[in-house]
């Protein structure tokens, strides 16, 4: 087969390029820039694209033999992942920055590109795996990547080959070290790969600006606190309120309402939901018969619980948790997979939440 190889620059996709070509295939790699500032888009182990990450992944491509491109791609990584990361916490939700770049850049505009130039598939260093082109869980647990694949169809994965899925991390690295790959000990990237100091907040304060409102407490209705932007706070927070109650019990964020500027606050049995109701599905395979019992991840290192799917409202879903779950915002993708007495690891498909269950309704079973 001829495969495009997407080479970040670290030690996953290093190796999934080299297991390309120890299989027999015809193997190009690029690297994607996506920031028009490389240079500081690497601290340490945050972030990623920079022009030291392309030099990494140019030198593996340099001993694998294969020829090697740098595909800019830096506006369309703004437009469709940045600006959306920025107009979603805006309106109050929790986007996935990941999961939009998959869905969008390495899964839409690298692969539709890699296809029209004749390429058969798109290898990535993600750790998850493909059987007989169904998604499921990598057998690293601790490193599984298949929640953030969640969002890709059908027809992407046909055009998708995840070498690593069937090997742990320690594995991977084992094996760069065997090619004297020099990113064998390279740290993994972390958190927002556009945010390199971790500082969402200054981010997101930088584009939006100063935009105050109350914090209110739930159960009392009074103000508890100030902040500087709705866009600040996430659904299931409990660090960094800056807020003063009168008792000692620990508040999480409940609600959060840009309109009006206000976030919701209260205590942790307020803070649990018995499902929630989401936006259209999409799929990763056929479309599976409403309603049906699932496991249900609603963040990206979440545990999953059982659940029961059912239609929603406007081409939704309605999606009842088997346990009530704390810390479910809107905008989080709601990502499906089989249930566990089936074999619990593969991906059926995803969701975004839109809002929670009202708590007094009652739940089918």
């Amino acid at each position: 087969m001829r495969l495009l190889a997407a080479m970040s620059g670290g030690v996953d996709s290093a190796v999934a390029a080299a297991l390309a070509v120890d299989a027999g295939h015809d193997v190009t790699g690029v690297h994607l820039a996506l920031s028009p500032d490389r240079q500081t888009l690497r601290s340490g182990a945050r972030g990623c694209c920079s022009v030291e990450d392309a030099h990494d992944a140019r030198r593996v491509a340099d001993e694998l033999g294969i020829p090697f491109y740098v595909w800019d791609l830096a506006d369309r990584f703004r437009e469709d992942v940045v600006d959306d990361f920025v107009a979603e916490y805006a309106a109050g939700r929790t986007p996935n920055p990941c999961l939009r770049c998959n869905e969008k850049i390495k899964f839409s505009a690298v692969l539709d590109r890699a296809l029209g130039l004749g390429f058969d598939a798109v290898v990535t260093g993600h750790h998850a795996r493909l059987e007989g082109g169904e998604l499921r869980r990598s057998v690293d647990a601790g490193k599984d990547q298949s929640y953030v694949l969640g969002v890709l169809t059908g027809e992407q994965l046909a055009g998708a080959m995840f070498p690593l899925g069937s090997m742990t991390k320690d594995r991977v690295r084992e094996i760069a070290a065997e090619r004297g790959f020099a990113v064998a000990a390279k740290p993994d990237s972390h958190d927002i790969c556009f945010i390199p100091d971790g500082d969402t907040r200054g981010f997101l304060n930088r584009r939006l600006g100063s935009l105050p409102g109350p914090v209110v407490d739930a159960a009392t209705g009074e103000q508890v606190g100030e902040h500087g932007g709705t866009y600040g706070f996430t659904v299931g927070q409990r660090r960094g309120l800056g807020i003063a109650v009168g008792d000692q019990r620990p508040r999480y964020v409940l609600a959060i309402e840009p309109v009006s500027r206000t976030v919701t606050v209260g205590t942790a049995d307020l803070a649990a939901v018995p499902g929630v109701r989401t936006g259209p599905p999409s799929w990763t395979g056929p479309v599976p018969p409403l309603p049906f019992t699932a496991e249900v991840q609603v963040r990206a290192h979440a545990a999953p619980v059982a659940c029961r799917v059912s239609a929603g409202d406007d081409g939704g879903l309605l999606i009842e948790f088997a346990e009530e779950q704390r810390g479910v915002a809107p905008g989080q993708s709601a990502v499906l997979y089989e249930p566990d007495a089936v074999r619990g690891d593969r991906v059926l498909g995803q969701s975004a939440v839109r809002t929670a269950c009202a708590t007094e309704e009652p739940l089918s079973r």
